[in-house]
């Protein structure tokens, strides 16, 4: 009997601790706000009172860019996008001198950028522009996953099709997990084909482009399908190497899985010489990225990616908190800027860089004991709009600052969806940094007007034909 009653006791035990890391979604009072008080993806509507001329000001959210702001110059799907805001002026500029006057509005990685880089690095500051937008659908979907949506272990039940978590609830722990998978989540389009390069730019400045054709179905956005249909998909990734010669004809394809500790992340390696099709490694949490050159882990990549089970994650600040992020970058990804302009050494060109007064999420992760991971802590400032994480703060196992991420926002207004137009990762000791998603110098840059293919264009047997 003793026997019996100690299992049930730790039965019951294991029970409540799965339902302590379980959590639901919010009533539909609180989700009403969605769209009146609050923004349709849970951001505060009103500002901050300022005006956004002196760049301290956050102005009243209105909306975003909708399909009357789209400049009369923009004619085509996949053109490089006229700036909507370029009459806008420098209000200031934070550099290494002046940057303890605005310390506790500057991310400390792009403080340390700052420090690092004090002769090129600066931020230009501009007035803000709350320019995120969506189509009505998804932010339809975003009410009813409001409710609806259930935070696990490892993954999302029941939600599809919008943000997961709009409005933050449960303990501090459950607040910061769902503030990351509302950006591993959040709307980027359906479906999309881009020909963009990546760069490792070397501490003398020298860099050897990677050029590739991307495609990504966002499977967890498509209207055909609920949360039970999508066989726990988010989305279907093939690239195709297009240069340098070396490395031309190759492809990889991944199928991004919603919970990985239900399914890790598929992925397949296309190699042109051996013309065959082979699996490829656990591709996952640190495992470093070849085409970065050693600058960028598999979860680095989109900011953050994959299970969250290595950290213990924490909320900062129980609101968000206003801070300096990278911003309508329009000017970074115009096809009047070279890369030649644009790669200096340390980072991306400065004079190019916007940067903007926004609310952001400080969500912090810190390695559980007994994991490995080459980054001891992480901190991540998610822009409160859009749910894109637009910096990281990396720590090594020293507890030192070492790597620092960007991600330099904009809105993709024929969509509309609010992306990036680069991610860049820093490695502060090498002074080496790596970008994603160069598309300047090419002819045509994403094209959302493609037809979405179906699931078998994704299909392993598929990459085979393509790459012959």
């Amino acid at each position: 009997m003793l026997k019996k009653l100690t299992a049930m006791g730790g039965a019951l035990a294991l029970s409540l601790s799965v339902a302590a890391n379980v959590h639901a979604g919010v009533s539909s009072q609180e989700a009403a706000k969605l769209g009146k008080s609050l923004t349709p993806f849970g951001a505060q509507i009103k500002g901050n009172g300022k005006a956004i001329s002196t760049g301290l000001g956050i102005p009243d959210y209105t909306g975003g860019i909708q399909r009357k702001d789209i400049p009369k110059e923009y004619t085509r799907p996949g053109q490089h996008h006229p700036d909507p805001y370029k009459s806008d002026k420098i209000a200031f500029t934070i550099n290494a001198q002046n940057v303890s006057q605005y310390a506790d509005k500057v991310p400390d990685g792009v403080q340390a950028m700052l420090k690092t880089y004090p002769d090129t690095f600066k931020l230009n500051v501009y007035p803000s522009h709350r320019s995120t937008s969506a189509p009505q659908w998804v932010y339809d979907n975003t009410k009813s996953n409001a409710t609806k949506a259930k935070l696990g272990e490892t993954g999302v039940d029941n939600a599809f099709g919008g943000i997961p978590f709009p409005i933050l609830s449960g303990s501090n722990e459950q607040k910061a997990k769902q503030a990351i998978w509302n950006h591993i989540l959040r709307w980027r389009g359906l479906y999309v084909v881009r020909r963009a390069s990546e760069v490792a730019v070397q501490r003398s400045g020298a860099y050897s482009l990677i050029t590739s054709q991307q495609e990504v179905y966002f499977r967890y956005y498509d209207p055909k399908y609920n949360f039970d249909s999508l066989d726990n998909i988010i989305f279907y990734y093939l690239s195709f190497t297009k240069a340098p010669a070396r490395l031309a004809g190759g492809a990889v394809l991944v199928h991004e899985m919603l919970d990985q500790q239900k399914m890790p992340r598929q992925a397949w390696g296309y190699n042109a010489g051996q013309r065959r099709v082979r699996r490829a490694p656990n591709l996952a949490y640190d495992t470093p990225i070849a085409a970065a050159d050693g600058l960028r882990t598999a979860d680095d990549t989109d900011m953050y990616n994959g299970a969250p089970d290595k950290y213990n994650w924490k909320l900062v600040s129980d609101k968000p908190v206003e801070m300096f992020i990278p911003y309508n970058n329009y000017k970074l990804d115009s096809a009047d800027v070279k890369y030649e302009t644009l790669l200096q050494k340390g980072h991306v060109n400065s004079d190019y860089q916007r940067w903007e007064l926004h609310r952001v999420w400080v969500v912090e992760a810190n390695l559980k004991e007994g994991e490995r991971h080459i980054y001891e802590k992480r901190r991540f400032y998610i822009d409160a709009d859009s749910w894109q994480i637009a910096a990281i703060d990396q720590y090594d196992r020293r507890g030192e600052l070492w790597r620092v991420s960007l991600a330099y926002i904009k809105n993709y207004y024929e969509v509309p969806t609010q992306w990036t137009a680069l991610d860049t990762f820093h490695d502060l000791r090498a002074q080496r940094y790596h970008v994603q998603f160069l598309d300047n110098e090419e002819s045509t840059m994403l094209d959302y007007s493609q037809p979405v293919p179906g699931d078998r264009y994704f299909h392993p047997a598929a990459l085979r034909r393509r790459g012959r």
